[in-house]
């Protein structure tokens, strides 16, 4: 193999075992079914191998592929392909990717409404047999075959290319409403820079006669109709959800909101045009700031006091909770949603890891990252819950009735106004929340740039900046909807489910296809020449038949029983129930079309056409020492 391609060795002096030059050829001995031509990018079967060589690992006689080889474009295109600067690049983009917002607001809220301690159980089996070997599986997908979630399908089963198109409307839907929450942190951090903070007295022009502050030094009585400040800056000046009537009357556009979705898409913009190169650097300040932050409110947050009583809500057991399905559907839901699967980003972010990168390493190390940082953020809550039920003399529960953002953005906002330094700590938790929703949307976005660039190399391989442009222009326009003052209705809509049942399915057959269709012994020989040793027996029984039944619990679970939307007061009509489905079926029905599409166009009999259709049609270069070769 180290032999230079252009040795004049002669053939004469080849002895049994070593690799001899022939016409040109750098040819194994006869016992080899791999003959490599001399620029070292195609590949052919021997002559005397060639029913062997024919033989694909999804026990199906591979049926002669009438595509051209295009091993010239595959080797310049791994060749030219970017690799990440630095190691820690990589793993802080992966970990600023599976730490976002939902760790901070979903899973403390998940975890005390599931039994507190007790859904620890549930979350840590639904992790180790569900979430990590997929999050794994991705990793390795990506980082042998080198491609984004598009063109990988041509090297794992062509028929279900589809996925990857379906992949990349789904980040579309995420960016159209993730953002729009930040443009709402973002908001509040302008509005931090005074004195008093906006959101402490009912003085304002937005405030009703229902508004009573909590803390005043004035004794105060709290009715029925009492709103909070906190509440009322957040719905009727932030939101602006009172001149809206609901999905039917969404209501004009909110200039303010505008503006700050805009300095975002800026942000973002300037930080992955020119790929993972500079946003590898921009992540180490939005990965790294919300670990300090989140440390800096802990220590607040556990000397207020009564912080002890909400960290005993959150943490009290009830083992009762472990006899609910739902507990289980929903720490599956959890541990699935926060890891992020099937959005493609895990694939873009490791295709631009070397080879030999330990990608199983990877895993293990930002998964346990992740889950121990929605723990951790868990005690960020509440001990600022439990310091709000004591000044308001009231249950842990009664404060902690907000969901979502409402969490954050009216009680935990309200918390911190109380505060010594609020003013301080104010614009330290919003700005932490600006930067745990950057490098999501980072990552969101640059799955659908390399999975584009990638399987159309000859239009935007080298406009990538034009095409990052155009496309932070559509995931702006396409937000308009969530910035009018009916806006918050529309995220909710979204969040439910453009993504929830559509990334279930997109992973359920991504793990179908690269298990029982690409064959599990092939996929793990791959993972074998990546790291010198082949996935053990855990992992090859996770990823054929545990981790795709833990999907389809999820999904059946969550189609059998829709969620029953409702935000402030305002109860979702029946008829946004088959919206929603309508918007997440508008994804996932590529899968399908392509697959018809292409036995359509496929020439031969069905079974011909279904063969060759499950057939890799291209195969992927690995390095070998000086040379590449393509993995057959």
């Amino acid at each position: 193999e180290t032999e230079p391609l252009t040795s004049k060795k002669d053939v004469s002096d080849c002895s049994k075992g070593e690799d001899c030059k022939e016409n040109g050829l750098l040819v194994r001995n006869p016992k080899s079914a791999l003959r490599l031509v001399e620029d070292g990018n195609k590949v052919h079967p021997s002559q005397g191998d060639k029913g062997e060589a024919a033989q694909i690992s999804n026990g199906y006689s591979g049926v002669q592929s009438s595509a051209p080889c295009n091993g010239e474009q595959q080797l310049m295109e791994l060749e030219d392909r970017e690799t990440w600067s630095k190691k820690i690049d990589f793993l802080l983009s992966v970990i600023g990717y599976a730490v976002d917002l939902g760790n901070v607001w979903r899973f403390p809220y998940i975890c005390y409404q599931n039994g507190g301690g007790a859904f620890l159980i549930p979350y840590t089996i639904m992790a180790i047999f569900g979430g990590i070997p997929l999050f794994y599986m991705e990793l390795a997908l990506g980082q042998y075959h080198r491609n984004g979630c598009i063109s990988i399908w041509r090297k794992i089963c062509p028929i279900f290319k589809g996925i990857g198109f379906a992949i990349c409307i789904i980040d579309l839907y995420v960016a159209s409403y993730y953002n729009t929450i930040m443009a709402w942190a973002f908001y509040y951090l302008i509005s931090s820079f005074t004195a008093e903070l906006p959101w402490t007295s009912c003085t304002n022009p937005w405030n009703t006669g229902n508004c009573t502050n909590y803390f005043s030094k004035d004794n105060v009585s709290w009715s029925l109709h009492s709103t909070s400040p906190a509440e009322e800056f957040y719905t009727r000046q932030v939101l602006q959800v009172h001149r809206s009537n609901g999905l039917d009357d969404l209501g004009g556009i909110s200039w303010q909101l505008t503006l700050c979705l805009l300095l975002i898409f800026t942000i973002v913009y300037f930080s992955i045009w020119k790929g993972v190169k500079t946003s590898g650097k921009v992540v180490w300040v939005t990965a790294t700031f919300p670990y300090i932050i989140l440390f800096i409110l802990l220590v607040r947050g556990a000397t207020l006091p009564g912080a002890w009583r909400g960290v005993l809500y959150y943490l009290k057991p009830d083992w009762q909770k472990l006899l609910a399905t739902e507990v289980w559907v929903d720490a599956a839901a959890q541990i699935f949603f926060s890891l992020g699967p099937g959005f493609g980003v895990l694939l873009a972010y490791a295709s631009y890891n070397k080879f030999h990168n330990n990608c199983y390493q990877d895993a293990l190390v930002t998964s346990t990252v992740n889950c121990l940082t929605s723990f951790v953020s868990g005690f960020v809550i509440f001990t600022v819950l439990g310091y709000m039920a004591e000044m308001r003399n009231e249950d842990v529960s009664e404060v902690a009735k907000d969901t979502g953002p409402s969490l954050l953005f009216i009680t935990y906002a309200e918390a911190i106004a109380n505060m010594p330094a609020s003013t301080f700590f104010a614009i330290i938790f919003f700005l932490m929340l600006l930067t745990l929703g950057l490098d999501s949307t980072f990552a969101g976005l640059e799955g659908v740039i390399t999975g584009v660039l990638d399987e159309f190399p000859h239009v935007w391989g080298k406009r990538r900046e034009l095409f990052v442009l155009g496309l932070t222009i559509v995931c702006f326009l396409g937000s308009l909807a969530t910035l009018t003052f009916g806006g918050a209705y529309v995220v909710k809509l979204f969040e439910e489910y453009a993504t929830g049942p559509a990334v279930l399915t997109v992973v359920f057959l991504e793990a179908v296809a690269v298990s029982w269709f690409y064959g599990i012994t092939q996929f793990c020989n791959d993972v074998k020449e990546m790291l010198g040793s082949a996935p053990g027996w855990y992992w090859r029984v996770c990823w054929v038949a545990i981790s795709p039944l833990f999907l389809l619990f999820v999904t059946c679970s969550f189609l059998s029983n829709p969620p029953e939307l409702r935000l402030f007061d305002y109860d979702y009509p029946y008829w946004t129930t088959v919206v929603g489905y309508c918007i997440g079926t508008s994804s996932i029905i590529f899968i399908p079309i392509y697959m018809v599409c292409r036995l359509v166009v496929t020439p031969g009999t069905l079974k011909e056409r279904i063969l060759k259709s499950i057939t890799p049609e291209t195969a992927t270069e690995i390095p070998f020492g000086d040379i590449r070769m393509n993995a057959v």
